[in-house]
């Protein structure tokens, strides 16, 4: 979703973004599992920010705060909001 408005607005994400979760046709947002795992991946990755479901909140205390610091923690709840951050249009 984020990337077909990215090209229909011709205006890419902001740079050194991960995007994470998944957003189904109907809209739902569904948590990211294995988040320490997901994270060194972005991390390792070259990714410096982090757009991440809130519904993944309850899961950052499982990940090791070297980790954590490593990023710019974005937080999403809606679709729409996570393409706006994405964009960076506020």
């Amino acid at each position: 979703m984020i990337a077909m408005c990215s090209a229909a607005l011709q205006k890419p994400t902001l740079s050194s973004l991960a995007v994470l979760g998944e957003i189904s046709i109907g809209g739902a947002i569904t948590k990211v599992d294995e988040l320490a795992n997901v994270l060194q991946v972005c991390l390792d990755s070259g990714a410096k920010k982090v757009l991440l479901p809130i519904t993944s909140a309850a899961e950052l205390g499982s990940v090791p705060s070297e980790l954590m610091g490593a990023f710019s923690i974005i937080f999403y709840s809606t679709p729409q909001e996570a393409v706006f951050k994405a964009l960076g249009v506020e």
